[in-house]
């Protein structure tokens, strides 16, 4: 009984810290912002940061594609030799996302259901609509009907719907990445080895070639030197699904 109270209170205190630290961003979130502040998700939990919207935009950015931007700042699980039963837990994983999703081909659904569309005034590949109550829930457990983000492209005035994002707590291991999806069938990544700027440091001073996830700073001696604030991650582990392409090469992008 006592280790059931135990995590009952764990739990629970996890969960205010997670709403303490989302209202607190969105409070210092300036009324001119119309993308959400990723700094309260973990997809990342940054500190609220005017300095580090364009790292997060870069983020995005680079994560937008099918392909991914492989650079000092991206790292990405190898792709692991098939064993017996991945390849039918892919496909149960798509039998349960697609019609979970379908509803959702209309963009104005996912908006009326809690999903936010992070950085909408940034031109991207593909736009992250995000769900920061499933966000929370894959912190504990991986649910295929709850991926954290939809994955959209901009068609004129909206949004067509592409695929899905899934995350994982980011100190999970390979091993437990793969409990969650096969890594034999999708790579899962997480965005490392970011050189914040000096605190303080007015946006518009900020050297981007040398700062952030575009910058050329990518280890620890080297931002303490340039006087930066080092974070080894940002965000938590995430994996890419595009269910509805037809090529099945292109269904867990890589």
């Amino acid at each position: 009984m006592k280790t059931k109270q135990a995590r009952i209170i764990l739990c629970a205190a996890a969960l205010l810290a997670f709403s303490a630290s989302r209202c607190a961003a969105q409070q210092d979130q300036k009324p001119s912002q119309t993308g959400t502040d990723m700094s309260h998700m973990d997809m990342g939990q940054t500190h609220h940061d005017t300095t580090e919207q364009p790292d997060a935009a870069s983020a995005n950015a680079s994560m937008s594609d099918m392909h991914m931007d492989m650079n000092p700042h991206m790292f990405m699980t190898e792709l692991r030799p098939a064993k017996a039963g991945d390849q039918k837990r892919a496909e149960e994983i798509l039998k349960t996302l697609r019609p979970a999703i379908e509803k959702y081909k209309d963009y104005h659904v996912a908006l009326q259901e809690g999903f936010e569309i992070f950085h909408p005034e940034v031109a991207q590949p593909h736009y992250h609509f995000t769900n920061y109550r499933y966000a929370y829930e894959a912190e504990f457990a991986f649910n295929p009907e709850h991926p954290t983000s939809l994955l959209y492209k901009k068609t004129g005035n909206g949004y067509e719907l592409e695929g899905a994002m899934y995350t994982a707590p980011r100190k999970d291991t390979e091993e437990q990445l793969d409990e969650r999806v096969p890594l034999s069938v999708a790579r899962w990544h997480k965005h490392v080895n970011l050189c914040r700027p000096p605190q303080g440091t007015p946006p518009q001073q900020v050297d981007r070639k040398r700062f952030g996830l575009g910058g050329s700073i990518a280890t620890e001696s080297a931002c303490e030197e340039a006087g930066g604030r080092w974070m080894p991650q940002i965000f938590n582990w995430m994996v890419h699904v595009y269910p509805y392409e037809q090529d099945p090469e292109k269904i867990w992008a890589h």
